[in-house]
């Protein structure tokens, strides 16, 4: 004990010394307890005594009429045990009672004291346990309302009470420590409850003896624990349930199975008590007859305050306090400094160790103890122990900012200190990517291969890396440290990082294909898609086979089944790989064309057939190479406007080739005729439209000049008009009018207004073109197409053209009007006769009368009699054999209806104008349309009055006629 170190970790409240207990308490104080913040007196005069916080009084009353010798405050329920004597009811009983207050119910108002309800008294001697001197005392509080009570005798026997005291439902038994043969050594000095999961046990001490009694056994097993024991008040439970007691010689502590740890303080151990973690003594000094109080902190070894006292008669802890009541009714308060003080201490004294042990043992939270350790490493750093002070800094990790140790240790010369600060650091799963990147150009800095290799390799609890991943390859990569930059990436999955590595920093192209090959599919088309176009330039070959392998996997084997289609949705398209071709358009030749090859019925063929045709129809498929050769090399095309020129004479295969640049126009001319095919091969004849976009690939034959192409293209969408455009700007004449022929026949659904637009091109030429001429003449005039005054005003137009050329067209053409001139001559004569003869017969039913001579019903042909009906066109009927209101001659009605209705329909037709226009322009001979309309007396009505005698009137008799 004198070893240890003395520090005043508590002061004293309430004034120091000057405290003392309230006047009002005139009795010898027998006995305290405190609980639920009050502190309870009792005294020799009976009464019982309530003081608050600050010591004063806050009411008292009398609890027995002698005395009261023990006193207990509940913890759970707000009663307070008591025991104490009363008035004898008789010489043989005992006065001594125990009694239980209700420190909630008062006396009611107008009594004439203050007391709280006593809700229960027991005596506590019987016949059954007889009467001896009470010397020790304690309540157990178990499952409201049962309480279990211990009362150690004198004798060497407990008196236990269990039950409701209240309701008086109780049950007593006795339990015997030591035989009763030495009454002085067998007194009970010190009682115990501890609850060891479900077994309650009670620790019983006698001057000779610690006892322990197991309660749930009936009766209770009593086992002895040690053979020495203590005086009265020198016993007390610390708050791990352990009994202490103590002897002049040491302390001891008490465990179920036995006798624990001893603490060698010399002294008499007047009051032994317990007060969060520490050990309470009232020690006796024997050579200066001084009382000395104690704290002990045991788990650091020191004497955390000490203090010479007067004669102690009471020791309490209450309000986070040690109250000591002295013999004279003084009281002194003592209470522990905050940590904050406790530290600041310490810290002035530099005994960071202490400091250390101290907030550790009394729990206070992790950031706390990490600013003590920071101090004591920053102390250590000081006197340059760096090593030491590194190993305080590791402690702190998690609470104290790396970067604030870090920057302490950024000279090179502790570059060792500050890679086992990051290891840990890393071990914790605390470094962000700065912190990686330290650790790792630390290993480098130190060559340290073999940490950087237990680094990169080290992986946590869960199979994963301690680090970022991404920065430990990217300072590694930097480092030259490649091989283990690819380690981490392949661990973690990092392929675009191993791919990089590979082939940015180690050229290592066929290692990267073969890496790619390994991969999940959907993986390697995501690594493809990144480090294609650096494949592509050194390995193109095998670059392909990659692609097509992801993009036609098991095709083969998907075409046996039925859901051909739906599968080859699901794998990587072709058109997601242009990019990577985007400097290399002969190796997406290939590629696309090996693919087309393969795969028949792609969902991306019309976006691959576009991109072939774009390949197939480009002059110099924008190769770098050849731009340069390009750039070097004269080949006596001075300007740019020649090179339209140029690629038409590749494409007519006219144009002489010499030396370098023959091979690059051989290699034009093979990918025009595999454009050629591509553009017939893909619009099949049962399909409306081609399996590539129309429009764009005619605008490619456009910019270069592919005339077959737009030809075909042309005459496949039947934009026949636009073809023979083709041979006019080329003045192919011979094309020209070979095209008309196979395109203009209107009998195999050709357009014959073609001759139409040939013949204006040709009157437009301003050249001698007689020969042909002659020849459209000929199909003009076969299709009648145009009208001669048509053709004279076309053919007007050239100058070189002379009459000769139409002579013969025009006589002919005279000859056949002439005809028609003739023969609609004689129709006109016909016409008007039959018009005459049509009016005379309507002026002699306007004006002479009609004779109806039949003699028979034209309906029944029986003979006719009356009454009968005639009609004016000479038919007559019986007038049964006519229908209700009959009106028409049912033999001459039907011709006069579809009469009628012609003209009805005629009439409406007229009405219709986008139709008679439509007729008038899809006819040879719009007059005669017009003309037709005019005959029908469509367009010109004339009204003649009332019409209703040239119907078939009817006349009715009845009698004679």
């Amino acid at each position: 004990m004198y070893q240890w170190r003395k520090f005043e970790f508590f002061e004293e409240k309430l004034g120091g010394g000057k405290c003392k207990i309230p006047e009002e308490i005139g009795g010898k104080i027998e006995c305290c307890s405190s609980g639920r913040g009050k502190l309870v007196i009792g005294c020799d005069d009976g009464t019982v005594s309530l003081l608050d916080r600050g010591l004063n009084l806050n009411f008292g009353f009398q609890a027995h009429s002698s005395s009261v010798l023990f006193l207990q405050q509940l913890k759970q329920r707000n009663f307070l045990v008591s025991i104490g004597e009363d008035e004898q009811i008789s010489p043989q009983q005992s006065g001594m009672c125990l009694k239980v207050f209700d420190l909630d119910k008062m006396q009611p108002e107008g009594s004439s004291t203050t007391s709280p309800d006593c809700i229960g008294i027991l005596r506590i001697f019987t016949n059954q346990f007889p009467q001896a001197k009470i010397t020790s005392f304690l309540v157990l509080e178990e499952a409201p309302p049962i309480l279990l009570i211990a009362i150690g005798l004198d004798n060497g026997c407990i008196y236990c009470i269990k039950g409701d005291i209240a309701r008086e439902r109780i049950t007593r038994f006795k339990l015997q420590v030591d035989s009763v043969s030495d009454k002085g050594n067998s007194l009970i000095t010190g009682l115990g409850f501890r609850l060891d999961g479900q077994a309650l046990l009670l620790f019983a001490v006698t001057p000779n003896s610690v006892s322990l009694f197991s309660m749930q056994n009936q009766p209770p097993r009593r086992q002895i624990l040690d053979q020495i024991g203590c005086n009265v008040n020198s016993v007390t439970m610390s708050d791990r349930s352990e009994l202490i007691i103590g002897r002049p010689e040491a302390v001891y502590f008490y465990e179920v199975d036995g006798r624990g740890p001893c603490w060698a303080f010399e002294g008499e151990k007047k009051f032994l008590g317990w007060f969060r973690g520490y050990l309470l003594c009232v020690i006796a000094d024997q050579r200066n007859g001084k009382n000395t109080f104690n704290v002990y902190d045991l788990k650091n070894r020191l004497i955390a305050h000490s203090l010479v006292v007067k004669e102690v008669s009471h020791m309490l802890c209450e309000w986070g306090n040690i109250i000591l009541i002295m013999t004279d009714k003084s009281a002194l308060c003592i209470g522990e400094k905050d940590m904050e003080s406790k530290l600041d201490m310490l810290f002035k004294k530099n005994l960071y160790t202490v400091a250390i042990n101290l907030v550790q043992t009394q729990q206070a939270d992790a950031t706390a103890t990490a600013e003590v350790l920071r101090k004591y490493g920053d102390h250590l750093y000081s006197k340059q122990d760096y090593d030491e002070a590194m190993a305080q800094y590791i402690l702190t990790i998690g609470h104290l900012e790396p970067s604030y140790v870090i920057q302490k240790f950024l000279d090179a010369q502790r570059i060792y200190n500050l890679t086992n600060y990051l290891e840990n650091l890393h071990e914790k799963g605390l470094a962000s990517k700065d912190h990686t990147t330290l650790l790792l150009n630390c290993y480098t800095k130190l060559k340290d291969v073999e940490k950087l290799n237990v680094f990169i390799k080290s992986e946590d609890g869960a199979g994963e890396h301690k680090f970022d991943v991404e920065t430990a390859i990217r300072v590694c990569r930097a480092a030259n440290y490649h091989e283990h930059a690819m380690y981490v990436a392949k661990k973690a999955g990092r392929h675009e990082w191993y791919l990089k590595i590979l082939l940015e920093d180690l050229g290592r192209y066929d290692e990267a294909l073969q890496y790619i090959s390994s991969l999940e599919p959907s993986q390697a088309g995501v690594t493809v898609k990144e480090y294609g176009k650096i494949l592509i330039e050194h390995k193109p070959g095998e670059t392909i086979d990659i692609l097509m392998r992801l993009c036609t996997e098991d095709v083969d084997l998907a075409k046996s089944g039925t859901s051909n289609g739906a599968y080859l949705s699901m794998l990587p398209s072709p058109v997601d790989f242009l990019n990577i071709f985007i400097h290399h358009p002969q190796s997406l030749m290939d590629f696309l064309e090996k693919y087309a090859d393969k795969v028949k019925d792609s969902p991306a063929q019309v976006e691959i057939h576009n991109t072939l045709l774009e390949l197939y129809l480009s002059i110099d498929l924008n190769f770098p190479s050849i731009s340069q050769a390009n750039n070097g090399i004269d080949f006596n095309l001075k300007a740019k406007p020649a090179a339209p020129a140029m690629s038409r004479a590749v494409y007519n295969g006219k144009l002489t080739v010499d030396g370098k640049n023959s091979y690059f126009e051989k290699d034009t001319l093979e990918r025009r005729e595999r454009g050629l095919r591509l553009l017939k091969s893909a619009w099949p004849s049962d399909l409306e439209h081609p399996l590539y976009d129309v429009d764009l690939a005619i605008i490619l034959c456009e910019m270069n000049a592919f005339k077959e192409g737009l030809l075909y293209l042309y005459e496949k969408m039947k934009l026949y008009k636009e073809v023979i455009a083709c041979y006019m700007q080329a003045h192919d004449h011979e094309g020209l009018i070979a095209c008309c022929k196979r395109l203009g026949d209107s009998g195999k659904g050709g357009d014959p207004t073609l001759w139409a637009d040939l013949l204006k091109y040709f009157g437009e030429l301003g050249e001698d073109c007689s020969k042909e001429v002659k020849e459209v003449l000929t199909y003009i005039e076969r299709d009648d197409i145009l009208p001669p005054i048509i053709v004279l005003q076309t053919l007007s137009r050239n100058p070189c053209l002379t009459l000769s050329v139409i002579k013969d067209y025009i006589a002919r053409k005279l000859e056949q009007e002439s005809k028609l001139i003739e023969e609609d001559r004689r129709a006109i004569e016909k016409y008007q006769e039959d018009t005459l003869t049509m009016r005379k017969e309507i002026e002699d039913l306007r004006t002479n009368a009609r004779i109806f001579q039949l003699s028979k019903c034209t309906a029944c042909t029986f003979t006719l009699d009356l009454p009968a009906v005639h009609f004016m066109c000479m038919h007559s009927f019986h007038q049964r054999c006519l229908g209700d209101n009959e009106k028409e001659c049912p033999e001459c009605a039907p011709e006069y209806r579809s009469v009628m209705e012609m003209k009805r329909s005629l009439e409406q037709n007229s009405k219709d104008q986008d139709r008679f226009f439509q007729l008038v322009k899809s006819s040879k001979d719009g007059f005669s349309v017009i003309a037709e309309y005019f005959g029908k007396g469509v367009i010109s009505k004339t009204s003649n009055g009332p019409t209703g005698t040239v119907r078939s009137g009817s006349t009715y008799s009845s009698s004679g006629f």
